[in-house]
Order: structure tokens, then C-alpha cells, then sequence
């Protein structure tokens, strides 16, 4: 299933993981392993943000996929379902069918 995490580093964290290196071999090290389809990088909330878009294939992941975040960047993590354009125009024509 495709979806979005959100990842939001704090500002001390990430000061300090940036200066350390932690921040960049994270972030690499989880677009190498995942392979997102997407990936942004925002101020947002006063925080360092990640958005990154990808295929999660089981839920059973998702701590393998967060724990780095959580661990190395005192990160705080969202994740949800997210549809391409493709996606949705097939969920509305399924809806239209009834």
C-alpha cells in the first residue's frame, strides 16, 4: 500500500544530528532501503520535515521503517495511506458504479 510518512525532527535534534552527520546517513540510508516514489524536505511547524512517499508492503514495517527516525533524530512520525491520481479516479469510478 502506498503511503505518506511524515517525519519531523525537532530543531535541537536536528542542529545536532546535522552537525554530527546522523541526519543525512538516516534519511539516505532509509531512501536507499525503501526506494520512495517521492521525497520532500520543508520547514513545517518550526521543524525539520521529511515527506516521503513509498510502498509500504507490510505493517509489520513500519518499525523497522520508523525506529531509525525515532532513535537517531528524536524524530516524530506519521504515516498514512496516501492515492496517485490514478488511485483516486479508480476509487471515484467504483463509487459511481455503487
Amino acid at each position: 500500500m502506498r503511503v505518506m510518512m511524515k517525519v519531523s525532527i525537532p530543531t535541537d535534534a536536528g542542529n545536532r544530528t546535522i552537525r554530527e552527520g546522523v541526519l543525512p546517513q538516516t534519511v539516505m540510508a532509509f531512501i536507499e532501503s525503501a526506494k520512495p516514489e517521492a521525497a520532500y524536505f520543508l520547514p513545517l511547524d518550526g521543524k525539520r520535515t521529511a515527506l516521503f512517499f513509498f510502498d509500504l508492503k507490510e505493517p509489520s514495517d513500519i518499525p523497522v521503517i520508523a525506529e531509525p527516525f525515532f532513535d537517531k533524530l528524536g524524530a516524530e512520525i506519521e504515516i498514512t495511506p496516501a492515492m496517485n491520481a490514478a488511485d483516486m479516479r479508480s476509487g471515484v469510478e467504483r463509487v459511481l458504479k455503487g
